[in-house]
């Protein structure tokens, strides 16, 4: 009987909830901090493996990430594949550091220690999060411009020296636009798409028509060099005028300049979903931030809401990794 209470006693005092005896040797609160990032782990690994399970079965129309993500800010026409995302990427990483060095602060009770390095991460933060809205800005506004085919197929444009060419480079623009019969004295209505294109099918037309030197480019991997994309020849080109449809610039939900259509999809998606939880980051590092000014932790003798908020920094930063991989390196 005595043996039976006992036992019953260690029960509810290992499980009660007590300061005594800690699972793992964690709090409750970084207990729950661990579970949130393992169930949250689960579902970013189900995005990443959707988006990969989609880009093996569309891989030949799958767009070249250094043609899409090759902008840096100031620099503007010139070709940087990947150059931004990399310091980006950089960035997070480095607020991880000082989220590091503001955690072993706190350890060490250093009050003003640990408001510097939180700040650095809160700045390191916001920078990453202005990055992604810039690189999202693009991405949604183009460079080049495209044509979608009635099939669906996004057709690029290039010169006899395999560059690139946007849109308005070659379209004949005397050309009367049929996509804006209909007017009102302060703006157009267009009879086809849901939004203004800098240039209508009939100009791209024209252009193409009217300039041998610009060729068309398929969305479609070339079989000998996988690297690059199918060009079709003058004649192939001229063919494929009968089945334009859409003049793309840029890319949404709907259809996108760069390649499949999906592409677009998932990057909004997982990239978007990803964003959203470096703001709750940097929204709870505020909090924290401002908790450390007032002398909070400190007189609580410990500083260990900085350390639950600094796993949850690590994990955003560890999930970008991925992503970074996934979307711009692979």
């Amino acid at each position: 009987m005595g043996a039976t209470v006992t036992t019953a006693a260690t029960k509810e005092k290992t499980w009660g909830g007590g300061e005594d005896i800690q699972p793992l040797g964690a709090s409750y609160g970084k207990m729950m901090m661990w579970y949130f990032i393992l169930s949250d782990s689960l579902t970013f690994a189900g995005f990443l493996a959707a988006y990969g399970f989609t880009r093996f079965k569309f891989l030949d129309s799958w767009p070249i990430a250094d043609e899409v993500f090759n902008h840096f800010p100031f620099l503007h026409g010139v070709d940087a594949p990947m150059y931004y995302v990399a310091l980006m990427t950089f960035i997070l990483i480095f607020s991880s550091v000082t989220m590091v060095l503001a955690v072993d602060a706190g350890h060490q009770m250093k009050q003003k220690k640990v408001a510097t390095y939180m700040l650095l991460t809160i700045i390191g933060g916001f920078i990453f999060l202005g990055s992604q809205a810039w690189e999202w800005k693009n991405f949604i506004t183009g460079t080049y411009g495209a044509v979608e085919t009635k099939g669906g197929e996004i057709l690029q444009f290039i010169d006899k020296d395999g560059k690139r060419l946007a849109l308005a480079d070659f379209a004949d623009t005397s050309v009367a636009r049929e996509d804006a019969a209909l007017t009102r004295s302060k703006g157009t209505w267009y009879m086809k798409g849901s939004s203004e294109t800098t240039v209508s099918l009939e100009q791209v037309k024209a252009g193409l028509q009217n300039n041998p030197d610009v060729l068309i480019r398929t969305q479609f991997t070339n079989p000998e060099n996988k690297h690059h994309k199918t060009v079709l020849s003058r004649e192939e080109s001229l063919q494929r005028m009968n089945d334009f449809n859409y003049v793309v610039e840029g890319a949404n939900l709907i259809r996108n300049e760069y390649g499949h259509k999906t592409f677009a999809n998932l990057f909004f998606f997982i990239t978007g979903f990803h964003g959203f939880h470096v703001t709750v980051g940097v929204l709870l590092n505020i909090i924290i931030f401002f908790n450390v000014l007032l002398g909070t932790y400190q007189k609580r003798g410990t500083y260990e809401m900085v350390e639950k908020v600094g796993l949850y920094w690590h994990f955003v930063d560890l999930v970008w990794v991925f992503v970074f991989t996934f979307f711009y390196l692979v």
